[in-house]
Protein backbone atom coordinates (compact mmCIF):
# COMPACT_ATOMS: atom_id res chain seq x y z
CA UNK A 1 0.00 0.00 0.00
CA UNK A 2 1.68 3.37 -1.07
CA UNK A 3 2.35 6.01 1.66
CA UNK A 4 -0.73 8.66 0.68
CA UNK A 5 -3.37 5.56 0.85
CA UNK A 6 -2.21 4.31 3.62
CA UNK A 7 -2.42 7.97 5.60
CA UNK A 8 -5.99 8.39 3.74
CA UNK A 9 -6.79 4.69 4.74
CA UNK A 10 -6.10 5.93 8.84
CA UNK A 11 -8.12 9.22 8.50
CA UNK A 12 -10.94 7.34 7.15
CA UNK A 13 -11.04 4.73 10.42
CA UNK A 14 -10.24 7.51 12.68
CA UNK A 15 -13.25 9.17 11.31
CA UNK A 16 -15.72 6.57 11.58
CA UNK A 17 -14.29 5.45 14.88
CA UNK A 18 -14.58 8.62 16.72
CA UNK A 19 -12.94 7.32 19.91
CA UNK A 20 -9.02 7.11 19.97
CA UNK A 21 -7.49 4.02 18.03
CA UNK A 22 -4.62 1.96 19.33
CA UNK A 23 -1.61 2.25 16.91
CA UNK A 24 -1.99 -1.28 17.32
CA UNK A 25 -5.52 -1.33 15.70
CA UNK A 26 -4.39 1.30 13.21
CA UNK A 27 -0.93 -1.76 12.01
CA UNK A 28 -3.55 -4.48 12.03
CA UNK A 29 -6.19 -2.89 10.05
CA UNK A 30 -3.51 -2.29 7.41
CA UNK A 31 -1.41 -5.16 7.91
CA UNK A 32 1.74 -3.24 8.48
CA UNK A 33 3.99 -2.61 10.91
CA UNK A 34 3.25 -0.43 14.27
CA UNK A 35 6.67 1.87 13.53
CA UNK A 36 5.38 2.50 10.09
CA UNK A 37 1.94 3.27 11.33
CA UNK A 38 3.34 5.18 13.99
CA UNK A 39 5.13 7.84 11.10
CA UNK A 40 2.31 7.22 8.61
CA UNK A 41 -0.64 8.47 11.61
CA UNK A 42 2.71 11.06 13.02
CA UNK A 43 2.71 13.03 9.61
CA UNK A 44 -1.40 12.93 9.14
CA UNK A 45 -1.70 14.56 12.55
CA UNK A 46 0.75 16.79 11.44
CA UNK A 47 -1.05 17.44 7.87
CA UNK A 48 -4.31 17.92 9.31
CA UNK A 49 -2.98 19.64 12.41
CA UNK A 50 -1.25 22.07 10.54
CA UNK A 51 -3.90 23.02 7.78
CA UNK A 52 -6.09 25.51 9.34
CA UNK A 53 -9.49 23.47 9.07
CA UNK A 54 -12.02 22.61 11.83
CA UNK A 55 -10.57 19.02 12.25
CA UNK A 56 -7.64 18.32 14.63
CA UNK A 57 -5.83 14.72 14.59
CA UNK A 58 -5.27 13.90 18.88
CA UNK A 59 -2.26 11.50 20.02
CA UNK A 60 -2.71 10.54 23.28
CA UNK A 61 -0.40 7.49 24.57
CA UNK A 62 -0.14 5.45 21.58
CA UNK A 63 -3.67 6.23 19.92
CA UNK A 64 -4.71 8.67 17.67
CA UNK A 65 -8.37 10.24 17.62
CA UNK A 66 -10.08 12.96 14.84
CA UNK A 67 -11.43 15.36 16.64
CA UNK A 68 -12.78 18.96 16.07
CA UNK A 69 -10.96 22.07 16.82
CA UNK A 70 -11.81 24.07 20.14
CA UNK A 71 -12.42 26.70 18.35
CA UNK A 72 -15.54 25.97 16.73
CA UNK A 73 -17.01 24.24 19.75
CA UNK A 74 -19.43 27.27 19.99
CA UNK A 75 -20.85 26.42 16.18
CA UNK A 76 -20.88 22.30 16.38
CA UNK A 77 -22.84 23.33 19.22
CA UNK A 78 -25.40 25.74 17.85
CA UNK A 79 -25.81 23.31 14.83
CA UNK A 80 -26.32 20.41 16.45
CA UNK A 81 -28.70 22.19 19.28
CA UNK A 82 -26.23 20.83 22.21
CA UNK A 83 -26.43 22.31 25.61
CA UNK A 84 -23.60 23.59 26.95
CA UNK A 85 -21.50 21.48 29.21
CA UNK A 86 -21.04 23.23 32.59
CA UNK A 87 -17.38 23.51 34.04
CA UNK A 88 -16.25 20.81 36.77
CA UNK A 89 -16.06 22.63 39.92
CA UNK A 90 -13.36 23.56 41.69
CA UNK A 91 -13.60 20.71 43.99
CA UNK A 92 -13.81 17.99 41.33
CA UNK A 93 -11.04 19.61 39.82
CA UNK A 94 -9.04 18.93 42.96
CA UNK A 95 -10.35 15.36 42.78
CA UNK A 96 -9.52 15.21 39.59
CA UNK A 97 -5.80 16.04 39.96
CA UNK A 98 -5.36 14.29 43.00
CA UNK A 99 -6.46 10.90 40.88
CA UNK A 100 -4.43 12.52 37.95
CA UNK A 101 -1.31 12.63 39.63
CA UNK A 102 -1.26 9.27 42.10
CA UNK A 103 -3.41 7.39 39.85
CA UNK A 104 -4.54 4.37 40.22
CA UNK A 105 -6.11 5.25 43.69
CA UNK A 106 -9.33 4.70 46.09
CA UNK A 107 -12.17 6.56 46.87
CA UNK A 108 -10.48 6.65 50.37
CA UNK A 109 -7.04 8.15 49.80
CA UNK A 110 -9.21 11.12 47.46
CA UNK A 111 -11.21 11.59 50.23
CA UNK A 112 -8.46 11.73 52.86
CA UNK A 113 -6.39 13.96 50.56
CA UNK A 114 -9.10 16.35 50.07
CA UNK A 115 -10.43 15.98 53.66
CA UNK A 116 -14.25 15.11 52.45
CA UNK A 117 -16.26 12.69 50.79
CA UNK A 118 -15.81 12.63 47.03
CA UNK A 119 -18.84 9.74 46.27
CA UNK A 120 -20.78 12.76 44.21
CA UNK A 121 -17.59 14.08 42.54
CA UNK A 122 -16.32 10.64 41.63
CA UNK A 123 -19.65 9.69 40.08
CA UNK A 124 -19.27 13.00 38.35
CA UNK A 125 -15.84 12.56 37.17
CA UNK A 126 -17.20 8.57 35.67
CA UNK A 127 -20.46 10.28 34.25
CA UNK A 128 -18.04 12.47 32.10
CA UNK A 129 -15.51 9.84 31.02
CA UNK A 130 -12.54 11.37 33.36
CA UNK A 131 -12.14 8.78 35.12
CA UNK A 132 -12.60 5.07 34.92
CA UNK A 133 -12.39 1.94 36.95
CA UNK A 134 -8.93 0.18 37.33
CA UNK A 135 -9.28 -2.91 39.25
CA UNK A 136 -9.40 -3.24 42.65
CA UNK A 137 -7.23 -2.84 45.17
CA UNK A 138 -5.91 -5.99 46.97
CA UNK A 139 -6.83 -5.60 50.55
CA UNK A 140 -10.09 -6.77 53.20
CA UNK A 141 -13.58 -5.23 51.05
CA UNK A 142 -11.15 -4.53 47.68
CA UNK A 143 -11.83 -0.80 46.78
CA UNK A 144 -12.30 0.06 43.76
CA UNK A 145 -9.15 2.10 42.09
CA UNK A 146 -9.74 4.92 39.79
CA UNK A 147 -6.95 6.34 36.64
CA UNK A 148 -7.76 9.00 34.39
CA UNK A 149 -9.25 7.82 30.52
CA UNK A 150 -7.91 8.74 27.03
CA UNK A 151 -10.58 11.56 27.26
CA UNK A 152 -9.23 13.27 30.11
CA UNK A 153 -6.01 13.31 28.13
CA UNK A 154 -7.81 14.73 24.93
CA UNK A 155 -9.63 17.38 27.03
CA UNK A 156 -6.99 18.56 29.01
CA UNK A 157 -4.26 18.27 25.67
CA UNK A 158 -2.10 15.90 26.85
CA UNK A 159 -0.18 12.94 25.17
CA UNK A 160 0.33 11.07 27.93
CA UNK A 161 -0.13 11.59 31.94
CA UNK A 162 3.68 12.10 31.90
CA UNK A 163 3.10 15.29 29.99
CA UNK A 164 1.25 16.66 33.26
CA UNK A 165 3.00 19.65 34.83
CA UNK A 166 4.82 19.17 38.49
CA UNK A 167 3.33 19.69 41.27
CA UNK A 168 5.25 22.37 43.68
CA UNK A 169 4.85 22.54 47.39
CA UNK A 170 1.86 24.90 48.35
CA UNK A 171 4.70 27.43 50.06
CA UNK A 172 6.68 27.64 47.07
CA UNK A 173 5.99 30.46 44.65
CA UNK A 174 6.00 29.96 40.96
CA UNK A 175 9.96 31.33 41.10
CA UNK A 176 10.79 29.57 43.79
CA UNK A 177 9.96 25.93 41.84
CA UNK A 178 11.60 26.87 39.06
CA UNK A 179 15.04 26.85 40.66
CA UNK A 180 14.49 24.10 42.59
CA UNK A 181 13.61 22.45 39.51
CA UNK A 182 17.26 23.98 37.78
CA UNK A 183 19.02 22.86 41.28
CA UNK A 184 18.61 19.94 42.35
CA UNK A 185 15.49 18.35 40.07
CA UNK A 186 13.14 17.61 42.94
CA UNK A 187 9.83 16.31 42.39
CA UNK A 188 6.68 16.88 44.76
CA UNK A 189 6.00 13.84 46.72
CA UNK A 190 2.64 14.59 47.35
CA UNK A 191 -0.61 15.96 45.96
CA UNK A 192 -1.90 19.51 47.23
CA UNK A 193 0.00 19.23 50.89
Amino acid sequence: MEIKSAQAAIEAILFASGDPVPVERLADALEMDKQTVRKLAAALAEDVNSGGGGLFVAHMDDAYQLTTRTEYASFIRRALEIRRNTPLSQAAMEALAVVAYSQPVTKGYIEEVRGVDCSGIISTLLNRGLIEERGRLEVPGRPILYGTTDNFLRCFGLTTISDLPEVRQEDETPEQADEAGETDGAESESVGQ
